[in-house]
């Protein structure tokens, strides 16, 4: 069977926009020979749309967007993910859903089984499980559908225990003839391959191919990344489409073999930067901005956002603003001039030391008598913060923030000052990762500086500051972050690896202890298995000690 996938990036609420996308998609895959098109889950209405559902008009218009969806397809069927509402007195409002369209209407509905309600899924909150997937016959064929998590059964994932029901199990014991899954399945750096594998199983589990249609784009925090594919029912890759791009391909599922985009597989950082890409790009575009402003501080953060920003939205349209102050170092000022060059993005100088001086006169009748200490740091850090957004506000560019994931977990970041902008791009790539991948991006030339690369790190608030003051080597930093936040260890675990308990317990007092200003920051773009943001939920005020 000819089967079209569908991988097109919609946006959450843009019902029109989505409609005509699905519909372009369409009628392009059957002039190219597909028997079947699929789409991704929730297509109609963009994913996640979350409390958007609690609106009185969203899912009714969602569901008229589906008629007329359906109504301009044909012979060939449509299977497209939307919003239904559950009749029934008890139990949730809404369905996670796909119509089976055909000849001018919706012919059936199928319900996702398995509801993931974990890191940033929420979606026990709005939908009721559907009871068994759908199985539709048609031209010979039992068809099988299920909806993203629906195929995330197998012991080797830990979410799997979430769940009681298994609608692959439902689906082998009908003997389908095929699988199809659409999914919103946002990436993380690895999950591709796990993902792979998970598909694989359930090739084998239903004893049938597998034809898995992912999502594409950034919404919001998260990123999804295509990876589309069609799986032959002995496990071995059919076709696999553009990561993280949309992409529209026919398959066939009797064959032996299809076209798989050459990106499908490559290495990490490769896929860490395109990820970064698109959804620096796909936050500012669907927000309505098309230009983006960065303070270049001539460190390694603030390049290697300038140097994703250039990438998602061209240099023409990126500023970039080095702010020096009296203590900043003549290498950082030509280190950011260097960069800006590199890139081609316009580069502008704002000198911030009248305006430090200013507030600290104004303030000076307050403060008599007490020691000068990190206040006076970070009024130079505010300082530059109220000048990006006053720029930010004049010529309507998105103010980006620069914070690293090592940065943001011990508050080595300023609220309100280095903090203010409306998307922080880096904000889920450890310290260590940002060198890995400006060192990526010089594989061929030199785009930042390597004097960048190369200097310590530096906060340059005060006259000689590296941040080796006051936080250790970033390797031991980052792995202490990782096992704490991102795996839960505690510190005794933790030192039992091998780490100096009094590192621990001063790396981990300062990640608890800034907790607030996490839940102040911009939203980042998640790329981890878990990031700051909607995906974890710790407390401010709270007093455990692990």
């Amino acid at each position: 069977m000819k089967i079209g996938l569908a991988q097109v990036n919609t946006t959450v609420g843009d019902l029109d926009g989505n409609r005509q996308r699905i519909l372009d998609a369409y009628h392009k895959l059957v002039a190219e020979g597909a028997e079947l098109v699929v789409f991704p889950e929730m297509v109609v209405a963009g994913y996640p749309p979350r409390d958007l559902l609690f609106k009185s008009s969203f899912v009714p218009d969602n569901l008229k967007s589906l008629e007329l969806i359906a109504a301009e397809v044909g012979e060939v069927p449509a299977l497209v993910g939307f919003v239904a509402q559950n009749p029934a007195e008890q139990g949730r409002r809404f369905f996670n859903a796909a119509a089976w369209c055909e000849r001018g209407s919706v012919q059936s509905v199928g319900h996702k089984c398995l509801l993931p309600t974990y890191d940033v899924f929420d979606e026990d909150r709005y939908f009721e499980p559907g009871e068994k997937p759908l199985l539709v016959e048609w031209k010979g064929k039992r068809i099988g559908v299920t909806i993203c998590e629906d195929i995330w059964t197998g012991s080797m994932i830990e979410t799997a225990r979430n769940y009681r029901a298994n609608p692959l199990a439902q689906l082998r014991e009908q003997k389908v003839d095929l699988l199809l899954n659409l999914s919103a399945s946002p990436w993380h750096s690895g999950k591709d391959s796990s993902r792979r594998q998970i598909i694989k199983a359930a090739a084998t589990a239903v004893k049938a191919p597998v034809v898995y249609v992912n999502a594409v784009g950034g919404n919001d925090e998260l990123i999804f990344d295509g990876h589309s594919m069609a799986m032959r029912a002995d496990g071995q890759l059919l076709c696999g489409l553009t990561p993280f791009g949309e992409d529209l391909q026919v398959v066939d599922t009797d064959g032996r073999s299809g076209q798989t985009h050459p990106g499908f597989e490559r290495e990490k950082m490769a896929d860490i930067n395109a990820a970064l890409v698109l959804g620096l790009r796909d936050y500012a575009h669907k927000s309505g901005f098309r230009r983006a402003l960065i303070g270049l501080s001539g460190g390694i953060d603030s390049a290697l956002t300038a140097a994703i920003a250039a990438q998602a939205l061209g240099p023409e349209n990126v500023i970039g603003i080095s702010l020096p102050s009296a203590i900043s170092s003549d290498h950082s000022v030509a280190d950011a001039e260097a960069l800006a060059k590199h890139l081609g993005i316009q580069y502008h100088s704002l000198k911030i030391a009248s305006i430090v001086d200013a507030a600290e006169a104004v303030l000076a009748p307050m403060f008599e008598g007490l020691k000068a200490d990190v206040t006076e740091e970070n009024i130079q850090a505010r300082a530059r913060g109220l000048l990006l957004m006053a720029v930010s506000n004049k010529l309507h560019a998105l103010l980006l923030t620069t914070g690293n994931k090592s940065e943001i977990a011990v508050g080595y970041c300023t609220l309100y000052g280095d903090m203010a902008g409306g998307l922080a791009v880096i904000s889920d790539l450890a310290k260590t990762q940002v060198f890995a991948l400006c060192r990526w991006l010089n594989r061929d030339k030199e785009i930042i500086p390597w004097n960048t690369i190369h200097k310590p790190p530096s906060a340059e608030l005060r006259p000689d500051q590296k941040d080796s003051d006051s936080l250790p080597p970033y390797d031991e930093l980052d792995a202490i972050l990782k096992m704490y936040v991102e795996e839960g260890r505690s510190r005794a675990e933790i030192t039992a690896v091998g780490y100096d308990r009094r590192v621990v317990d001063e790396v981990v007092r300062k990640v608890d202890l800034n907790e607030y200003k996490r839940k102040q920051a911009a939203p980042g773009l998640k790329i981890t298995p878990l990031a700051f943001g909607v995906g974890r939920r710790i407390p401010i005020v709270q007093k455990y000690v692990s």
